[in-house]
Parts: C-alpha cells; sequence; structure tokens
C-alpha cells in the first residue's frame, strides 16, 4: 500500500502545507516530540495542512488534528515533500534531508528548528556533526530555541522560545502543595538526577530533610536507587517512575520546588516551563539556555556542583522566593511562551521563505 500525503490542493499561500519531520515523536517523551506536538496542533487549528513524519512506532492508533506518518519510507517523504510548501526539520537529519534531493522542479523551502548544539561539550566533534551544521547553511531559515543556542551556532538565524502546552501544564488550587522538590526527566547520566541526591545529602548534614520525588524512568534508575539507600535517603526520597497527562500535572502541584540539575548544557528545557505552570519555583543549572526557560521564575546553580545546588535549595526552602505569591513575573514570563504566539512566529518565517519559492 502507498503511503499518500494528508494534503488537499493548497489555492492560497495563506493556509499553508506543512511537513514536519522529526525522527522522535510521541509516544515518546522528551523536549523536542512536546514542542512538534504543541506546535502541529496549533498551526492546524490556525488552517494549516500539516503532516509529521516521524521514525517513533506508535503501538496505538493517532488521535492527532494531524496526520502522522510513521516510518512512511523514502518515496512516500517524498511525495510529501514534493506536496509541500514548507518542510521543517526538528533538527538536522541527514536522511531526513536527503528527500529533497529527488524533488525535482516541485523542492519545497526548508526551515530547520534547532533544539540541540550537534556536538558533545568536552569531546571531540564529529564529523557526521560538521556535516549537518554546514548543512543547515543551505536552510531556507534556521531558529534556534534559544539565544544560547543561536550564539553556539553562528547562523545568523532566527530566535524563537519553545512553547509548553498550556492547556495541560496549569494550577490545580484543589491539590494540595505538600511536598517540597520534585524531579522530572529521563533517568540518565546528563540529567543530574545524581547530583541532586548528593546535594540532599549534603543537606541532611546540616539538619535539612527536605522531600523528593524523582519522576521519569531511565537505564541510571537501579543506580539511582541504590544512590538513596547508600546516602541514607530512602525516607525521603521517592521513585514516581514516567508520569504524563493529567496524573503528571497533579503530581508537579503537590509541590513547592522543581530542580532541573543537568549536567551538560541544555539548549533549552521546556520541562522549567512546565514547573512554572504548575506553581513550582525552579532550580536549575545554568549553562545553556536553560536559564531563559526559567527566567525570573527561579535560581541557577554552575553546572555539576552539588554543594551551591545544596546551597540553592536551602535558600528557597527557607526564603520567600515563590511564584505563587509573584503572579504577575510568573505570567509574563508564560506568556512569552503561549503556544499559540510562538506558532505564529514560525508561520511568519515559513510564508516569507514560501513566498521566496
Amino acid at each position: 500500500m502507498t503511503l499518500r500525503p494528508c494534503f488537499t490542493p493548497n489555492k492560497a499561500l495563506s493556509s499553508m502545507r506543512l511537513v514536519v519531520y522529526s525522527p522522535y515523536f510521541h509516544p515518546r517523551l522528551g523536549g523536542v516530540e512536546t514542542v512538534v506536538q504543541v506546535l502541529a496542533t496549533e498551526w492546524v487549528s490556525m488552517g494549516h495542512q500539516v503532516t509529521v513524519i516521524t521514525d517513533t512506532p506508535n503501538p496505538k492508533p493517532d488521535v492527532f488534528s494531524f496526520c502522522v506518518l510513521r516510518r512512511p519510507g523514502f518515496l512516500a517523504t517524498v511525495a510529501a515533500y514534493r506536496a509541500a510548501d514548507v518542510v521543517i526539520f526538528a533538527n538536522i537529519s541527514l536522511w531526513g534531508l536527503l528527500p529533497l534531493l529527488f524533488c525535482g522542479s516541485r523542492r519545497p523551502s526548508w526551515v530547520v528548528t534547532h533544539q540541540i548544539w550537534y556536538e558533545n561539550p568536552g569531546h571531540p566533534v564529529k564529523l557526521l556533526d560538521r556535516i549537518k551544521k554546514a548543512l543547515a547553511h543551505y536552510a531556507s531559515a534556521n531558529i534556534s530555541c534559544s539565544q544560547a543556542v543561536d550564539r553556539f551556532l553562528g547562523l545568523n538565524g532566527y530566535v524563537i522560545p519553545n512553547p509548553y502546552d498550556q492547556q495541560l501544564f496549569r494550577l490545580l488550587p484543589e491539590v494540595l502543595r505538600n511536598r517540597d522538590l520534585v524531579f522530572l526527566g529521563r533517568l540518565v547520566s546528563d540529567k543530574g538526577c545524581d547530583l541532586l541526591l548528593n546535594a540532599l545529602a549534603h543537606l541532611r548534614e546540616q539538619g535539612v530533610t527536605p522531600s523528593l520525588s524523582i519522576i521519569g524512568s531511565g537505564p541510571a534508575q537501579f543506580e539511582l536507587e541504590d544512590q538513596v539507600l547508600k546516602l541514607h535517603l530512602d525516607s525521603q526520597v521517592r521513585f514516581c517512575g514516567a508520569q504524563s497527562g493529567e496524573a503528571l500535572v497533579s503530581l508537579l502541584n503537590e509541590h513547592r520546588i522543581m530542580v532541573v540539575p543537568s549536567r551538560w548544557n541544555e539548549p533549552f528545557g521546556v520541562v522549567a516551563l512546565e514547573g512554572i505552570a504548575c506553581g513550582c519555583t525552579v532550580i536549575g543549572s545554568s549553562g545553556g539556555g536553560l536559564p531563559e526557560a526559567i527566567g525570573a521564575c527561579g535560581i541557577t546553580f554552575p553546572n555539576d556542583d552539588y554543594r551551591a545546588l545544596a546551597g540553592v535549595i536551602n535558600q528557597v526552602l527557607r526564603g520567600p522566593h515563590n511564584n505563587l505569591s509573584e503572579p504577575v513575573a510568573t505570567e509574563k514570563h508564560l506568556a512569552l511562551h503561549d503556544s499559540s504566539q510562538i506558532a505564529r512566529r514560525y508561520l511568519q518565517v515559513f510564508q516569507q521563505c514560501a513566498q521566496k519559492t
């Protein structure tokens, strides 16, 4: 069976046919996956036709307002590109770019939203990453998710911050906020959950024993569980597993503080917006684009420094810093990441690109 692009003929440029190529997508959890889903939903609500092409399988039927092609094959991808006004790449993908070469006279404009650095800090730059960065110069437009990414890539492109799902992540006044700290993310070394546990142990030596909920799953979970036992933190720490939807929102609303202790420089950090929207003060590492996501709604500490993290946690626990007591600043910051406004900013770029072809 041949997969056909999910488009009808487009008679006006104001209603565009958009293809988003994102190797990672729902049901996989992550920042890029969230951004693609939120933006695609907004673009459809604004009258545009959207198809998401992804390598991520889904055992369940898709129920989105846009079309999703999962592993459609090379020829079907070429057909989808040829039918589009603009193709948007969620990060440079060589496999995703290749079908553009076979679009002939129907080759669309193509735009990259850069959500990563294309390099692993502290490690030699791989040839593949050099190629990806070089190819980005040929894009119709480059969009970075943060000022930090834009400065690093040096592509002289647009900076459009990431949105969050404000329909889902919100305050729940009926939920009792009786827990202290929450970590939300994949349980891998780069995310720094072990640093947070070391900070808790350091605070415990000072007689400060906040509770911690760890939300997420990943290969480091068993090591983290062992670390909790070795540091005698089992009375303070609970593992909640991977959560999503309303269950996640309710859980976040139970906590005062979200900690994002990433070892590496986060390109952005949608998770911080989700925590802020649920009423948490955010403590995050200071490298990369994460401080832009936190804004005035939290405090940062130097990457990979658990003692500094412990000090900031103690400061926030004891101090008046609370997003719930500063609603104007919080609303102002979240408004910068309103999904409809961010979607419109993207569309302005797309329309400029489409008019040039």
